[in-house]
């Protein structure tokens, strides 16, 4: 069986949930295997989880699961694990999965992959890719362990319907008191977590300064995007550094990726170029970012931006 760890966050999925539900779909498919979902608290609508692949669906409720303790989310993702015989189990290769990924792994005597970005091959063993390098190669991991552990990198795959929803079982587990006392969490609301952005407009020192970040936004809003900035911009306070992206940010791979006066050093691009289309910005006809770029304005950004804003307007108001 292969068991998908559904992540929620106030009682709502996020997309990366039904990520990973279709990714073990399909990677049971390949195994000739059944796979089910396993929900730790309160989660509304718990059985849709079943129109992304999942042939059971499985929850935990307890006191104990109600703020995130790796400790006790590994217990009980463990206890289920052996309860359900699981063979495979495939986490969000989020904050929550990298905190579980490796208590997990040693708790089950697992062999462990972390950002699997393909379904894994099953013909002469299991195999499965990641990128590596920052993006610059790709390896493929052989897990020979009788239970496997792997993390799915966000936006590596489309959630994709292929049935309906199913009804929820209760699983009863033993679970340990918490040992950590979370006091206070504070979210940032209101938009798209860079991780699971399929669309995505960046920006850099060419903007010169936090006051002119009016028109990056407003070309955000009219696309649906969400708003990120290079590794300068956010050291010196000019955007939070939530929404740093780069090799010692955030690394993304939407569909779309508009850079904005940004020159595309090496360190910048490690963590952005796995997005499908890059559209870079920049009036110097030197940038490296037009390298990697699959289209490239070469211009005053502070002419072309608002004309593409205007643009992408009138194209909204025509559908």
């Amino acid at each position: 069986m292969v068991l998908i760890i559904a992540e929620s966050q106030k009682g709502q999925f996020k997309k990366s949930a039904f990520e990973a539900v279709t990714y073990g779909y399909k990677t049971a498919q390949a195994m000739g295997s059944t796979c089910a979902a396993l929900v730790l608290g309160e989660a509304a609508n718990a059985g849709d989880l079943g129109k992304y692949g999942a042939g059971a669906v499985y929850q935990i409720t307890d006191s104990a699961l109600q703020q995130f303790d790796s400790q006790v989310y590994t217990a009980a993702i463990a206890e289920a694990v052996k309860q359900l015989g699981a063979d495979v189990v495939i986490l969000n290769h989020s904050s929550t999965g990298k905190s579980l990924l490796g208590r997990l792994a040693a708790r089950l005597h697992a062999g462990s992959v972390a950002g699997a970005n393909t379904v894994p091959t099953v013909s002469g063993g299991f195999r499965v890719k990641k990128s590596v390098f920052s993006g610059k190669a790709i390896a493929e991991y052989e897990v020979n362990s009788p239970v496997k552990v792997l993390s799915l990198t966000g936006n590596a795959i489309q959630p994709e319907v292929v049935g309906s929803a199913v009804s929820v079982s209760a699983l009863q587990v033993s679970l340990p008191a918490p040992k950590v006392k979370v006091k206070e969490v504070i979210r940032e609301e209101g938009h798209v977590p860079l991780p699971e952005a399929e669309l995505v407009v960046s920006a850099g020192r060419g903007m010169k300064g936090p006051e002119n970040w009016g028109i990056v936004e407003e070309l955000a809003e009219v696309i649906g995007a969400t708003t990120a900035c290079s590794r300068p911009v956010a050291d010196v306070g000019w955007r939070p550094h939530h929404e740093h992206v780069g090799q010692t940010g955030i690394a993304i791979r939407p569909n779309l990726y508009i850079a904005i006066g940004i020159s595309g050093a090496i360190q910048h691009l490690a963590g952005v170029n796995n997005s499908k289309t890059i559209v870079v910005i920049n009036k110097d006809p030197e940038a490296p970012f037009f390298k990697a770029a699959d289209y490239g304005v070469q211009g005053d950004l502070f002419d072309v931006v608002p004309k593409l804003t205007a643009a992408f307007r009138r194209f909204k108001e025509e559908q």
